[in-house]
C-alpha cells in the first residue's frame, strides 16, 4: 500500500512537473521567436536608407565579363585615365547665337568644375553648323552622386544664360541621372503604396483590425532581415544591387509573406474551431501549413535561381537577392504569425472570435457546404468537361495575342515614364548635331590596326566622324581621316600621338543617329561584322554597343532559362504531390495562363499605353514570377485537395478542396496582384510593364486557372489524375486506411 502510494505520489509530482515544463516552454518558445525577430527587424530597418551605399544603375555593370562592351568600358578608364562619366550640356535658341554668345557659355562651362563631382578635362562650347546651338563635354566623377551633380550644372547654368537659351544636360550620365530619380521612390511611395493595398484588402478579408496588423508585422519584419541580409551580401561583393532588384524584392517579400500567412491564418483558425487548446491548434496549423508554405516558397526560389544560369548579371543578381527574400518570408509566416498569433489566441480576430464549433465546421466542409464556392463547386461537378473546355479555348484566344509583343528592345530615352530632361536634351541634340554625339562607338584595336580598322568604320553608312583618344590633343581626341591622323591646328603642326594602353589604342566613331536607336544599333553589329574579317582583335563597345549586348543576353537568357524553370517546378510538384499526371497538368494550365497574361498585356502596351516596345527580360521576368508564384495558388488547392482525397475520395476531395481554400486563395492572388500593381508607381517602363503582366496573370491564376480550369479538368479525369500514385487505384469514395491523417479533423 506505501509503494502505491509512493508510487502514485511520485507520478503526479512528475506529470506536474511535466506540465509545468511544458507550460514554460509554451510562454518561453513563443516569446523567443518574437525577440529574435524584433531584434533582426530593428537592426534591419536603418539600411532601407543604405541601399544606395551598395548598389548600382551602370548598364554595363550588368552585362557578362566576356561581352565587348564589358571589356571596353574597363579599358576606358585606363585611356582616358579615369572612370568619369560623360555629360552632354546642350545650349539651344530660336535665333542664331554669335560669337559673344558662344564665348559666354564656353566661361560658364569653364567654372563647372567648382561643382563638387565634375572633373576638370572639360571641352569648351562647340557650335553647331546652323549656329542655333551649342554643346559641350562635361565628366562627372563616377563615385559622386550623379543625379545630383547632373541637377547641379542645369541649375548652374540656366542661372547664368540669357533670355531665350534654353539649357538641357544629357548624355550616359544625363540618362544615369533621369533612372536615379526614377528609382528614387522606391525606399518611400513604392514601401507605402505596397503596405497600404495590402492592408485595406487585409481589413476587407478580415474584418478585424489586430489580425491585419499581425499579418503586416510579419511581412515588414521579413522584408527588414531579408535587406539587411541582402546588404551586407552586396557589400561584400557576392551580390549585385539595382533599384530595379531592390524595387522586385519589396514587392515579392510583402507579396509572398503576407500570402503565407494568409494560408497559416487560414488554418489556425479551422483548428481554434475544432480544438479548444490554442497551443494544440497552432501545432496542427503549423504542421498541416507547413508543406504548402514549403513547396511555394521553395518552387519560387528553385525559379529564381534558375535565373544564375543568365549571361547577365542584372539577371543573376536578382535570382539568388529574391530567393533570400522568399526564404525570410516563408520563415517569418512559420514562425513569427504563430508566435504572434498565439500570445493573442483567438482574440486576435476580434471582434469574429473564432468558436469550438466542429460539428459545424464537418459541415461546411461536407455537402451541405453553403456559400459562392460551394455553389461553384456544384456547377463545376454538373459541367466539369464543358468547363475546362471553355476556359481552355478563351484562354488560348488571350495566348495568341502574344505573338503581337514587341521585345525587340527599348531605347535608353524610353526608360523612364513621364518627363526627362536628358530625353528632351537628346532630341535636341539631335536637330542640330550628329545624334550620336556624346555616346560613340568605342573600338579598341592593336595599335598597328590603327589605320585599317578606322578605314572599316569610316567607309561605314551611319558613322559621321572618326578619332583616336589622345592625351596629346588638346580636346582628349585627335581626328582620323582616310589619309590618317591629322594635325592639331595649323597645317604643318605636330600630329597628336595616340594614347597606347597595353599597345592598344582605341577609335571613337560619332555617330550619325542616337546612340539608343535602331539605326544606331545597326551600324554597331555591321561594323563588328566588318571588323571581324579585318581586323579580329578588335572589340567594340560604347553605350550603343552595351544595349545589343544587352540584348543579345536577354534572348539567350529568356531561350535558357524558360525550360529550365519548367523541369525543376514541375520535379517539385512531382515530389509534393506523389504525382505525374497532376504536375504536367498544373504546368500547363500555368504556362498557358501566362501566355494569356502576355497576349492581354501586349494589347494593352501596344494600344492603351502606347509604350515603345518592351526589353527582352521582359517575358522572362514575367514567366519567372508568373509561373513560380501562380503555381502557388495551385499548390494552396492541390495539397488540399489530395488531402481530402485520401478521405473521401478524389472527386469529392476536389470539391471539398476547392471550397475549403476558395476564400484564402482568392484573398492571397488579390494581395500578390495589389502588390505588384505598386511596382506602377515608380516611373520606370520595365518595372510598369512586369507589374501590369504579373498582377493581371495572378488575377488569370485566382480567379480562373484556379477555381475553373483546374478543379473542372481534375473532376473530369478524377482518381487518374493522381496516377501512379497508391491514390489512383483507389476507389471513389474510399477513405481510412490511405493515410494515418484519415481519422484526424483537417
Amino acid at each position: 500500500m506505501t509503494k502505491t502510494l509512493l508510487s502514485s505520489n511520485g507520478g503526479t509530482r512528475h506529470n506536474k512537473v511535466a506540465g509545468n515544463n511544458k507550460k514554460w516552454l509554451r510562454i518561453l518558445l513563443p516569446a523567443l521567436i518574437i525577440i529574435v525577430w524584433f531584434a533582426g527587424g530593428s537592426i534591419g530597418g536603418p539600411y532601407f536608407g543604405k541601399v544606395s551605399e551598395v548598389s548600382s544603375n551602370d548598364p554595363t555593370a550588368y552585362l557578362p565579363s566576356s561581352a565587348d562592351a564589358t571589356q571596353v568600358q574597363k579599358l576606358l578608364g585606363e585611356f582616358r585615365d579615369s572612370d568619369e562619366i560623360p555629360a552632354v550640356v546642350v545650349f539651344s535658341s530660336t535665333a542664331a547665337l554669335d560669337k559673344t554668345d558662344i564665348a559666354a557659355v564656353s566661361q560658364e562651362i569653364a567654372k563647372l568644375p567648382q561643382i563638387p563631382g565634375v572633373g576638370a578635362d572639360l571641352s569648351p562650347g562647340i557650335p553647331s553648323e546652323d549656329g542655333r546651338a551649342v554643346q559641350a563635354f562635361v565628366p562627372i566623377q563616377a563615385d559622386a552622386d550623379i543625379g545630383a551633380v547632373v541637377t547641379a550644372i542645369g541649375t548652374s547654368l540656366r542661372a547664368a544664360v540669357t533670355d531665350g537659351v534654353a539649357v538641357h544636360v544629357t548624355g550616359p550620365a544625363g540618362f544615369t541621372a533621369d533612372l536615379i530619380a526614377g528609382f528614387s521612390g522606391i525606399d518611400g511611395i513604392l514601401l507605402g503604396v505596397a503596405l497600404l493595398a495590402v492592408f485595406i484588402i487585409l481589413i476587407l478579408v478580415y474584418r478585424s483590425l489586430l489580425l491585419p496588423v499581425a499579418v503586416l508585422a510579419t511581412s515588414l519584419f521579413a522584408l527588414c532581415v531579408a535587406l539587411l541580409s541582402v546588404w551586407w551580401l552586396a557589400k561584400a561583393g557576392i551580390l549585385i544591387l539595382s533599384g530595379q532588384t531592390q524595387g522586385i524584392l519589396f514587392i515579392l517579400v510583402i507579396g509572398a509573406a503576407t500570402d503565407y500567412s494568409l494560408l497559416y491564418v487560414s488554418r489556425y483558425r479551422e483548428e481554434l474551431r475544432v480544438s479548444t487548446d490554442k497551443w494544440a491548434a497552432s501545432m496542427a496549423a503549423i504542421r498541416k501549413s507547413a508543406e504548402p508554405i514549403a513547396a511555394s516558397g521553395g518552387t519560387v526560389i528553385a525559379g529564381l535561381l534558375c535565373l544564375l544560369l543568365s549571361d547577365l548579371k542584372s539577371n543573376s543578381s536578382l535570382g539568388p537577392v529574391a530567393a533570400v527574400g522568399i526564404f525570410f518570408a516563408m520563415l517569418s509566416a512559420l514562425s513569427l504569425l504563430p508566435a504572434l498569433l498565439y500570445a493573442f489566441g483567438r482574440n486576435a480576430f476580434w471582434p469574429r472570435r473564432p468558436k469550438f464549433e466542429p460539428e459545424v465546421v464537418a459541415a461546411e466542409h461536407g455537402v451541405h457546404a453553403t456559400g459562392v464556392w460551394a455553389k461553384l463547386a456544384r456547377i463545376i461537378k454538373r459541367r466539369p468537361r464543358l468547363i475546362w473546355m471553355a476556359t481552355t479555348a478563351i484562354l488560348l484566344v488571350g495566348a495568341f495575342g502574344a505573338t503581337t509583343l514587341n521585345v525587340s528592345g527599348v531605347p535608353q530615352s524610353d526608360l523612364v515614364l513621364g518627363a526627362s530632361g536628358a530625353r528632351d536634351g537628346q532630341a535636341i541634340l539631335g536637330e542640330h548635331f550628329p545624334g550620336g554625339t556624346g555616346s560613340p562607338v568605342l573600338v579598341v584595336v592593336p595599335a598597328a590596326e590603327l589605320q585599317m580598322a578606322a578605314n572599316v568604320m569610316l567607309v561605314q553608312n551611319g558613322i559621321e566622324s572618326v578619332s583616336v583618344i589622345s592625351a596629346d590633343a588638346p580636346s582628349g581626341a585627335a581626328t582620323v581621316t582616310t589619309q590618317g591622323l591629322q594635325p592639331m591646328g595649323t597645317p604643318g603642326a605636330a600630329v597628336p600621338k595616340p594614347t597606347l594602353v597595353a599597345g592598344d589604342v582605341m577609335l571613337q566613331g560619332t555617330l550619325e543617329s542616337a546612340a539608343d536607336s535602331d539605326a544606331a544599333a545597326g551600324v554597331v553589329r555591321e561594323i563588328r561584322a566588318s571588323l571581324a574579317g579585318t581586323v579580329p582583335d578588335a572589340l567594340v563597345g560604347g553605350v550603343t554597343a552595351t544595349a545589343v549586348d544587352t540584348n543579345d543576353a536577354s534572348i539567350h537568357d529568356r531561350n535558357l532559362i524558360i525550360p529550365v524553370v519548367l523541369v525543376v517546378i514541375l520535379l517539385i510538384l512531382m515530389m509534393l504531390l506523389r504525382s505525374i499526371l497532376a504536375p504536367v497538368l498544373l504546368v500547363m494550365t500555368t504556362v498557358l495562363s501566362f501566355g494569356t497574361a502576355l497576349g492581354v498585356a501586349a494589347f494593352f502596351f501596344n494600344h492603351i499605353f502606347d509604350f515603345p516596345g518592351a526589353d527582352p527580360a521582359v517575358p522572362l521576368f514575367g514567366f519567372i514570377f508568373l509561373v513560380a508564384l501562380g503555381i502557388d495558388y495551385n499548390i494552396f488547392l492541390m495539397t488540399r485537395v489530395r488531402e481530402e482525397s485520401v478521405k473521401h475520395g478524389t472527386r469529392e476531395g476536389i470539391v471539398r478542396g476547392l471550397v475549403i481554400t476558395g476564400g484564402v486563395i482568392t484573398s492571397a492572388g488579390l494581395v500578390l496582384a495589389a502588390t505588384f500593381s505598386a511596382l506602377g508607381v515608380i516611373p520606370i517602363l520595365f518595372l510598369a510593364q512586369i507589374a501590369f503582366i504579373v498582377a493581371f496573370g495572378v488575377l488569370l491564376d485566382t480567379f480562373i486557372v484556379r477555381s475553373l480550369l483546374v478543379p473542372a479538368l481534375s473532376y473530369d479525369i478524377g482518381k487518374t489524375i493522381w496516377w501512379p500514385s497508391k491514390l489512383s487505384g483507389a476507389s471513389e469514395g474510399e477513405s481510412g486506411d490511405m493515410a494515418p491523417s484519415a481519422h484526424h479533423h483537417s
